[in-house]
């Protein structure tokens, strides 16, 4: 069993994203302290700068506590602005709770993000019409996807409408 616990200063960032708009540096350490059903990690984001799109989550419940800087939290379709030690509650739901944290200050925003980790869960994202399905089955690759909304087929689309011949030819 692993060491249950980790000081922010040690933690190793392991995830850096570097998309023009999305940049930032993330240290996944949940399973290094011997988590199972919770996600947590430190994110750094420079002034500027946004960590991912504006997006909800169907399963995955996150909350996240500012450490350094300042900043802005989109959230639904309210802005709100963010300081160290302010504790945000992101709720699983559709739109209306679609969220966003930007740095609108001067020096890297430091925050901690935890969120239960679902088997099963789907993101939308409301500024690109995009819906995202990710799942975690225990052995087995994770299955993730992002889809447009507007790509839509029908139940039956691709599927053979005869049943299969019993000879196999």
């Amino acid at each position: 069993m692993p060491k249950p616990l980790i000081n922010l200063a040690d933690v190793e960032f392991d995830d850096i994203e570097d998309n023009g708009y999305y940049c930032s540096r993330r240290a996944l350490f949940s399973a290094s302290i011997g988590a199972r059903q919770l996600g947590y990690n430190l994110t750094e984001l420079p002034p500027g700068k946004a960590q991912c799109p504006f997006h909800a989550h169907r399963a995955e419940e996150e909350v996240f506590v500012i450490l350094e800087g300042e900043g802005e939290l989109r959230f639904g379709d309210q802005r709100f602005p963010l300081r160290p030690h302010d504790v945000v509650a992101c709720p699983t739901g559709g739109p209306e709770v679609a969220h966003q944290i930007i740095n609108t200050g001067r020096v890297t925003m430091r925050y901690l993000a935890l969120s239960n980790q679902a088997e099963l869960d789907v993101c939308e994202y409301p500024d690109s019409d995009k819906v995202g399905v990710s799942a975690r089955t225990p052995g087995a690759p994770r299955l993730r996807g992002l889809y447009r909304r507007g790509a839509a087929v029908d139940y039956y689309d691709g599927e053979r409408t005869e049943p299969p011949d019993p000879s196999g030819s």
